[in-house]
């Protein structure tokens, strides 16, 4: 039988355990002390790492915990997972709500339990493919900044005693505007910093996440569809556990305004065409290169009268934002190596400007004001606020691809 966790660390991160327990362990008395008993608010809490994040969490007892998410299903089976574990610690306070953290109702429900010591919010476009046009850009910087600062500027009504929101190791030097977004959002949560602690973590991709590319392996595996994956693009994979745990490090035990990223080494960086690869083989499958989508489609029937050619197209990538390699911290930032065995967390990130960071609130919202607004406008005012973000724009998006 498949077993998903034992493949990730065998093919993916390639590693027998989570490389963040000895700082858990060495780290076990603070975090207990810093959650045990403490009320938590988890925001995008049934995504991928909202609930790593939780369950990273939930074994050091706090007593209430909150989960928001406009996933519906989602939180079900959360709950059900949470249930179903061995040992699970599940606090006789747990609502899960189906809700927007921008909406009057969570309004409502935040006021009425007086804030909360513990927020995590993991609520984000993560996705690269969410830039495509217009109206996909302003989806994405309306969840991952201004909807963020109406959070915040709640948060400062009843201060929380650790705030920690989820950044991207795209942040560092970004070439998109999903990054560009999440390296906004960073000086955004900095600029409260006076008001409560902030935190936040840039860290791999998470192997077999939520709507990833590897996740999309398995679903088309199941439905015996090709394997469409880039040849040339080069990521760091942490696995899902990891995720949740770097998040609960990152918000317990960092300084105000720290940003925490795993110690990962270049050699550990996976491409996706070597994960399809090995997905396939493990499912029992040789793999038969295509040279196009089409042919890998039309191939992809064979699978149906048993062939074990598994049909796959492996390519450059020529799509836009996509950058051949990650890092996580700049020439221009400064990061303990020192403190924790296998995280690196980024120090010294002063308050930022709050007229500067203001201005920029008010003009991306006076742009999506207006009834007609380019793509390029809005790059154009990122590029004013970010002067070293890059925006590689190739005219192509992920959506047209397998």
């Amino acid at each position: 039988m498949f077993n998903l966790n034992q493949f990730i660390s065998e093919y993916v991160t390639k590693r027998p355990g989570s490389m963040f327990l000895s700082d858990i362990e060495a780290n076990r008395n603070v975090l207990s002390e810093k959650i045990k008993d403490k009320s938590v608010l988890v925001i995008g809490g049934a995504g991928s790492i909202g609930s790593s994040f939780i369950k990273a969490v939930l074994p050091f007892q706090p007593k209430a915990l909150v989960v928001v998410d406009t996933n519906e299903n989602a939180l079900a089976e959360l709950t059900r997972d949470l249930r179903s574990t061995k040992g699970m610690y599940v606090p006789e306070d747990y609502i899960p709500y189906p809700m927007d953290f921008a909406s009057p109702v969570f309004k409502k429900m935040f006021i009425s339990r007086g804030g909360f010591d513990i927020v995590g919010n993991f609520s984000a476009h993560k996705h690269v493919r969410s830039e495509k046009d217009i109206y996909s850009v302003e989806a994405l910087l309306q969840n991952n900044v201004l909807h963020a600062k109406l959070l915040l500027d709640l948060l400062s009504e009843y201060p929380p005693e650790e705030y920690f929101c989820v950044s991207t190791d795209k942040a560092a030097n970004p070439v998109n505007i999903m990054g560009a977004s999440k390296r906004i959002m960073e000086d955004l949560i900095f600029s409260y910093s006076d008001k409560f602690p902030v935190k936040t973590a840039r860290f791999a991709n998470v192997a077999f996440s939520n709507g990833s590319l590897p996740a999309g392996f398995l679903a088309r595996i199941q439905k015996l569809q090709p394997l469409g994956a880039p040849s040339d693009v080069r990521r760091y994979f942490v696995s899902p556990e990891e995720s949740g745990q770097i998040c609960m490090l990152s918000c317990m035990l960092g300084e105000n305004r720290a940003i925490f990223f795993p110690k990962l080494q270049e050699a550990q960086m996976m491409t996706f065409d070597a994960i399809a690869t090995e997905l396939l083989h493990a499912h029992g499958y040789e793999v038969l290169e295509c040279s196009s989508d089409e042919e890998a489609v039309e191939k992809a029937e064979e699978l149906k009268n048993g062939s074990n050619m598994y049909p796959v197209h492996y390519s450059v990538s020529d799509t836009s934002g996509e950058k051949p390699f990650e890092e996580f911290v700049t020439d221009t930032e400064t990061a303990d190596m020192e403190r924790f065995k296998a995280l690196g967390v980024i120090v010294g990130k002063q308050i930022p400007d709050k007229g500067k960071v203001q201005r920029l609130y008010e003009e991306l919202n006076d742009v999506f004001e207006k009834d007609k607004t380019t793509k390029g406008e809005v790059v154009s005012i990122m590029k004013d606020y970010l002067p070293n973000f890059e925006h590689i724009e190739t005219g192509k998006s992920l959506d047209s691809k397998m």
